[in-house]
């Protein structure tokens, strides 16, 4: 092992600030990142901004911990820095953080969250803007995130009555895994955003409650932290944005089976970012600092366009074989959007399709998730190759009911990725735990409204869907709503009470 260089002092990195000659500092070390600022996806103004400093507050959320390692040159690993030595710039908290630290003081309990959308309402409140604007924005006019929810709300029961339904298990098997419900947490970035210790939160939790981890390409933990994260037995998938190097995207799969990964889900719907308004309107971080300004990239266009600037747009049908012939895992389409699509996927032998428009975050105005769902199976069932796919949706379920129509419409199961990352961001492993029981508990007790004790007796003929394709919007009914006593989502701790107590005096 090479005997690691004396310890720098901050003086003598700070001399190291401009362009021609840039150092920075993170976790504790010294690296010479001048001549990889033209290469940095993020563009150098970024770097530049904490050139001679400490950026690892900045580094952390963005990179996992093995960036630098993997791909700056070890010549440019400077070696440790003593730490003490290395002024720390006193940033003056804004008017904007201090209201948020007040309200974070101010958190309802876990325990008034009652279902997954009360712990996005938290997380508005209590998320750092930018990193509310990466994970909430969606493309465009954000008509098909809306949508993804909305289309579940025009599917209705037909329930079964007097069927003992004593006893309940939706426990069920994705790609040959036994699950304990049919759901997985789904590949969603920058984890680190939301809370400090990332991915590896979902990981535990995940194991906790018997689900899979789909494990995201641009997590800000590293893909070895979150594998070494789970726990005995537990199943986790990788999710994979192709590179235009066929070389690292081969690496990156390999190593994935070699580290016990079960599923290769290829993303097939992002050939291109998608323009996400709320993120650029709120930017990654201040402005000067965005992760996406600088002299290589458009610096309108939030966190996501940087960190995703390797992906291949020229990935076609004819890479399928070849990617057949790297690995063994199951390999799954993720962002299948028509049904002609499906059954290329099946010509081509692969075991899966996600039907999905990744979150409404691509592509305005695709169809929802389940909405393709309930045009896909029954040209598989008519075919006789239900059984040679297995086919999952992801995008919009925030209920049970939302997987029990799912399920019953011929999906193996449905990918969350938001909900729980609004969890965790708001209340850490308790929220995820929370949000994953609060599913669990909601499945026992709709599948038994239903008339359904197992997940192999959910069906079409449960379901109504003669609205479902209806695109059309409801009329509003003003009386209605003027006599309605709407739903609340939890509401601050302090104050709550007295604001009630006031407005019964009045």
């Amino acid at each position: 092992m090479a005997q690691e260089n004396p310890a720098l002092t901050g003086v003598e990195v700070a001399k190291h600030n401009s362009q021609k000659d840039c150092w920075v500092i993170v976790h504790g070390r010294a690296y010479d990142v001048t001549g990889f600022l033209p290469e940095h996806p993020g563009g150098m103004t970024i770097i530049l901004k904490y050139a001679g400093k400490d950026a690892t507050e900045e580094f952390d959320p963005i990179h996992p911990p093995d960036t630098l390692e993997k791909y700056l040159d070890k010549s440019k690993h400077l070696g440790l820095v003593d730490m003490t030595t290395v002024v720390k710039e006193k940033e003056l908290e804004s008017p904007e953080e201090r209201e948020r630290q007040k309200r974070i003081l101010e958190m309802p309990l876990l325990e008034q969250c009652y279902n997954l959308m009360d712990f996005e309402a938290v997380a508005r409140r209590v998320m750092k803007k930018g990193a509310w604007g990466y994970y909430s924005s969606a493309a465009d006019d954000e008509i098909t995130m809306r949508e993804n929810h909305g289309a579940f709300h025009r599917i209705w029961f037909r329930p079964k009555i007097l069927v003992d339904v004593e006893k309940v298990d939706f426990s069920t098997a994705m790609l040959g895994a036994k699950v304990d419900i049919p759901f997985y947490v789904t590949a969603t970035a920058l984890g680190k955003l939301g809370h400090v210790e990332g991915e590896v939160v979902l990981t535990r939790a995940a194991h906790k409650h018997n689900v899979i981890q789909m494990i995201p390409t641009l997590a800000s933990c590293s893909f070895d932290e979150i594998v070494d994260a789970a726990g005995p037995g537990q199943v986790q998938w990788l999710q994979l944005y192709v590179n235009k190097d066929r070389a690292i995207t081969q690496r990156i799969v390999e190593h994935a089976e070699k580290r016990g990964c079960k599923g290769l889900f290829i993303t097939v719907d992002a050939p291109q970012l998608g323009r996400r308004e709320k993120d650029m309107r709120s930017k990654f971080t201040d402005p000067g600092s965005n992760v996406q300004s600088g002299q290589t990239t458009d610096n309108s266009q939030g966190a996501a366009r940087a960190i995703s600037s390797f992906i291949d747009p020229a990935l076609s049908w004819a890479d399928i074989p070849w990617f057949q012939s790297i690995t063994k895992m199951p390999i799954v389409l993720k962002g299948v959007q028509r049904v002609e699509d499906v059954l290329k996927a099946v010509e081509l032998g692969v075991q899966g399709v996600v039907l999905s428009n990744h979150g409404g975050r691509q592509l305005d105005f695709a169809r929802s998730g389940v909405e393709i769902l309930a045009e896909t199976m029954p040209v598989l069932r008519e075919l006789g190759l239900q059984d040679k796919i297995e086919v999952y949706i992801d995008g919009g379920a925030r209920r049970a009911t939302d997987i029990i129509k799912a399920l019953c419409l011929g999906a193996k199961g449905v990918g969350i990725g938001r909900p729980f990352l609004y969890a965790m961001s708001a209340y850490g492993l308790d929220g995820v735990n929370r949000a994953m029981q609060l599913l669990k508990d909601e499945m026992e007790m709709n599948m038994r409204l239903i008339g359904a004790t197992r997940i192999d007796e959910l069906s079409p003929s449960l379901l109504d869907v003669r609205s479902l394709f209806n695109h059309g919007t409801t009329p509003a009914n003003s009386l209605a709503y003027s006599v309605y006593d709407p739903l609340v989502t939890p509401g601050q701790r302090t104050g709550l009470g007295l604001a009630d107590k006031a407005k019964a005096k009045l």
